[in-house]
């Protein structure tokens, strides 16, 4: 057992409050992790406010970057000082994962949303009594973390913590959405609603690729100023006229919709901003959308849903290291910085909307 500091929610939607806990030892396949940076993920504030009761008190945090501390005896990959990116957890022997589709893992739910490990077990104690953690295989709003081998992802020595942490979560979702799934051809157009960190990942994965137009929406003037500095065309407020403006843009419809609000009303708002044979990649954690099947058959529309880009980490994030080395994937243009005692400050930050992506850093 170690003694770390981590950021717990006691119940159900309470705010963190960072305490003193216990870390078991790693296990076999697993890695001990000193956490240098951690990304705050609107998802992990979103599943903190409906977390089950029965699995509280809780750590969360799945953005994490950090350096190799300890490692299991099967562990090959990583080894004591290495630089990681933390990422959501697989199994690796299912049919998703052996075809490369690791984020739709058939075991993922126990792996990342369960409360710890397959086994029900926790390395995480306060006081010998047990608290929840291994979110998306991790719990990186703290100090350490126990970390199976394939959450992890090498990184440089040179790529700055507060770029290595998004990369696990945000930035593979938003980038991988464009450059995994939607593939547009170069001079493709292309929106993406919501200019949040997944929104403007997906807007320079799309400059990178030479999309034509691409063109981002929010209602914040701060995150349209950004996108449109990152390359987008043009960046628009939501409300009246806004899908006859992006068709106008968009020479008569988009190629491709990328919507990260996961507002119902924003998704059917993007079947209409496309033109035929269009394709909608849905990335929000929203409620139930439903939508008219006329349009969609009318048009040849296609519909994505998106999990974590449909990257298989150990290959992808390599290759966002490299967009940003050719500085083509400016993440830190998206980052503030926060002590991790401060991390009330960064999610209120966050919430106001004056913080794209708040990154936690560790003493």
């Amino acid at each position: 057992m170690r003694r770390i500091r981590a950021a717990v929610a006691e119940t159900p939607g309470a705010p963190f409050t960072v305490r003193d806990l216990d870390l078991g030892e790693p296990r076999p396949d697993e890695v001990l992790v000193r956490m240098t940076a951690a990304g705050i993920c609107h998802t992990d504030l979103g599943m903190r406010d409906t977390w089950p009761g029965r699995l509280t008190p809780m750590v969360f945090g799945h953005e994490g970057a950090g350096r190799v501390e300890a490692v299991g005896a099967e562990v090959r990959s990583v080894a004591p000082g290495d630089r990681v990116c933390l990422t959501f957890a697989s199994c690796g022997a299912c049919e998703q994962c052996a075809t490369g589709h690791p984020a739709y893992c058939l075991h993922a739910r126990t792996l990342n949303f369960s409360g710890g490990r397959a086994d029900g077990t926790t390395p995480l104690s306060r006081d010998g009594t047990p608290v929840h953690g291994g979110f998306f295989g991790q719990s990186s709003f703290a100090t350490h973390a126990v970390v199976r081998e394939r959450g992890l992802v090498p990184v440089p020595a040179d790529l700055p913590d507060e770029v290595a942490a998004p990369l696990g979560c945000s930035g593979q979702t938003g980038a991988g959405t464009v450059l995994n799934r939607l593939r547009p051809e170069p001079g493709a157009s292309l929106v993406v609603t919501g200019a949040g960190g997944v929104g403007l990942s997906a807007v320079m994965a799309a400059v990178a690729v030479g999309c034509d137009p691409v063109v981002a929406v929010d209602p914040v003037p701060a995150r349209r100023a950004l996108a449109v500095e990152l390359g987008a065309k043009a960046a628009l407020p939501p409300g009246d006229g806004l899908v006859a403006a992006l068709r106008d843009l968009t020479g008569g419809g988009a190629h491709h919709v990328v919507e990260t609000t996961g507002r119902p009303e924003v998704a059917r708002q993007a079947v209409a901003v496309l033109r035929p044979r269009g394709e909608l990649a849905l990335l929000g954690l929203g409620g139930e959308v439903t939508f008219d099947v006329m349009p969609l058959l009318a048009k040849g529309v296609r519909v994505h849903g998106v999990i974590e880009g449909d990257s298989h980490p150990g290959r992808f994030l390599p290759d966002l290291v490299g967009l940003w080395r050719r500085g083509l994937f400016p993440l830190e243009t998206l980052v503030t910085t926060f002590p991790f005692e401060e991390i009330g400050s960064a999610v209120r930050a966050m919430e106001e909307g004056g913080v794209v992506k708040p990154v936690l850093l560790f003493d």
